[in-house]
């Protein structure tokens, strides 16, 4: 039996990086993360983070609808109370009564240093990109999982 770490497949190192990079406050949608890495999808980032994110801050990597992670949500939470992430209170008619992240406060566009942050509606169009350039990024987000510039 060998005492060797198994070599983390490139795409997924890359994952990794960009979670690294989000700064303390600050989300990014499954489908950000592939944007900003100009390859892969939504699925793509959430496979990875379900398999290698434990060792990065996973819960700044999040679904486009702001819901936590399911069988996360305390964790996560506590990260971002911690963290003064913005949250939006849970509506009176949900069964379990956990926030959502507020995304147009939360999200991040991957400007140094957390100085900017990506703005946009519901459904997840931003409005700067990490030069501060108009665009239109959007962020994918998938049923399954917990989900533009210059490649890192």
């Amino acid at each position: 039996m060998s005492d060797e770490v198994p070599e983390l497949p490139e795409y997924a190192e890359r994952v990794l990086d960009v979670a690294e990079r989000i700064p303390p406050g600050r989300v990014m949608t499954y489908g950000d993360v592939a944007e900003w890495l100009g390859e892969g999808g939504p699925r793509q980032v959430g496979r990875v983070m379900a398999l290698y994110g434990g060792a990065v801050p996973w819960w700044r990597v999040v679904r486009a609808d702001g819901v936590l992670l399911p069988g996360h949500e305390l964790g996560a939470l506590d990260h971002y109370r911690v963290e003064g992430t913005p949250l939006r209170e849970a509506a009176r008619s949900a069964e379990d009564h956990v926030p959502r992240l507020d995304m147009r406060r939360a999200r991040w566009d991957g400007g140094a240093a957390g100085a900017g942050h990506a703005t946009g509606d519901a459904d997840g169009i931003c409005d700067t990109d990490r030069t501060g350039d108009a665009h239109a990024m959007r962020g994918g987000g998938d049923a399954t999982g917990p989900d533009a510039g210059a490649h890192i």
